[in-house]
């Protein structure tokens, strides 16, 4: 049986599976509940100093719906907690002492003056809270009155924030980073010279979500008017997943600890933010949408998994995907691949004869001896993968890479197995810049 237990930053937790800073997290009510269906940790929703703030009593959330109506994503302007710090402390305190062996982090918030943070961080390891996680991503709200990605964006206050938390508390210290900027890895080099003991990513990404064309007013509005918000949920996962790469292969932060965030719904999804470095994973959109329950099934399709590939603990596979991603200029150029269509599988939709014709290489046929046929016109085939994304049949449309020795009926080029570096292919008009 495959051991799901994780030691983040000496944090230990029966599984990956955290609950990430937000309303699921927002109280001791909804901790318990999620502690009682099988999560291993929670990130308490963001904590600042008193007076607390005031949310909006109107629509926070809206939400982007595929065809069959479930929620690709989900944008949110709710602010930190609204509840007062001490009523939060003294339900930390309680909630840690009742399950001791379940990761509680806690989020914090507070203006980027020394004095808030020494004044807040005695205060939260009196409840003896395994860390603290710096909340400097909040893209809304927040972030207008100087704290949340005010802070993220700006390496040098990242650095000087956890430096202040490192001085004036003994808890690990995760900084929560924003994607709402350029390049990841400059903030994530500053939480590093600062001290961090880990990041955690993505935080929302600024979004608006729609118009309504009858008022002419954006979605979601209160009174009338509207604001940007953070979006979230499955649709985030493959922008959130490229962050997390990045970090995790970057030299100057290569080894620092990752807790990986970003349109986790499944087992399949934790399991490749696990590949890509992570340590833990946070869980927000799916518990808001399906409830606490649905750990269950990222817990067993995760420990069914585990058995099925022979690891025994989730460090057999941490990172190991990291070594395959890379710059473009290193991929092997004298790799080919060719699509092949199973007729067997065929519907006869011909949605990837339309989408090669009119988009791309015009290497699918639609006629064979007078009958609607589908088929790979393997001399254009350029490998591109279109079609093989776009076939409404799973299984049906596959690539095929060329062996060495063979000839591509394309180009007639013979499949070497050689690695092509494009910095110094002739094709490349930048050769001499780069090699």
């Amino acid at each position: 049986m495959a051991d799901l237990s994780t030691d983040f930053l000496g944090i230990k937790s029966p599984n990956p599976f955290w609950l990430a800073s937000a309303p699921p997290t927002d109280k001791e009510y909804n901790v318990v509940r999620a502690f009682e269906a099988g999560w291993g940790g929670v990130v308490w929703k963001t904590l600042g100093e008193d007076p607390h703030v005031v949310n909006v009593s109107g629509p926070r959330y809206a939400t982007l719906m595929g065809p069959d109506r479930r929620v690709q994503g989900l944008n949110n302007i709710e602010l930190i907690t609204d509840r007062s710090l001490a009523i939060n402390l003294e339900e930390i305190a309680r909630v840690k002492r009742n399950w001791p062996d379940r990761a509680v982090v806690v989020s914090l918030m507070v203006p980027c003056q020394e004095e808030s943070w020494k004044r807040i961080l005695p205060m939260v390891e009196d409840t003896g809270a395994d860390g603290i996680e710096l909340n400097f991503g909040c893209p809304h709200g927040m972030s207008e009155r100087g704290m949340g990605a005010a802070v993220g964006q700006v390496p040098e206050y990242i650095e000087m924030v956890t430096r202040w938390c490192k001085q004036y508390s003994k808890m690990p210290v995760i900084v929560k980073l924003t994607p709402n900027i350029t390049d990841i890895r400059f903030p994530a080099r500053a939480a590093k010279a600062g001290g961090a003991d880990a990041v955690s990513l993505i935080n929302t990404i600024n979004s608006i979500m729609g118009v309504d064309l009858d008022t002419m007013i954006m979605s979601p509005s209160t009174g009338g008017k509207g604001s940007h918000g953070g979006y979230c949920g499955p649709a985030v996962k493959p922008i959130a997943l490229n962050m997390v790469a990045e970090i995790a292969r970057d030299p100057q932060t290569a080894g620092l600890p990752i807790s990986g965030i970003g349109g986790i719904s499944t087992w399949r999804d934790a399991a490749e933010y696990i590949a890509l470095g992570c340590g833990t994973v946070q869980v927000c959109t799916a518990a808001m949408v399906y409830g606490f329950r649905i750990v269950e099934d990222m817990i067993s399709g995760l420990s069914n998994f585990m058995d099925e590939k022979g690891y025994r603990s989730i460090a057999d596979f941490q990172g190991s995907a990291v070594p395959t991603v890379s710059d473009w200029r290193y991929l092997n150029l004298k790799h080919i691949d060719k699509a092949v269509i199973d007729q067997d599988k065929c519907i006869q939709c011909g949605r990837c004869h339309v989408a090669c014709e009119d988009t791309s290489h015009q290497a699918i046929t639609a006629f064979k001896d007078g009958q609607r046929h589908y088929e790979v016109k393997e001399e254009e085939c350029v490998g591109c993968n279109l079609c093989v994304s776009i076939c409404p049949v799973p299984g049906c449309i596959t690539m095929k890479s060329l062996k060495p020795g063979e000839v591509d009926t394309r180009t007639g080029v013979t499949v070497t197995g050689e690695y092509q570096n494009w910095t110094t292919h002739p094709n490349n008009p930048m050769r001499e810049v780069t090699a």
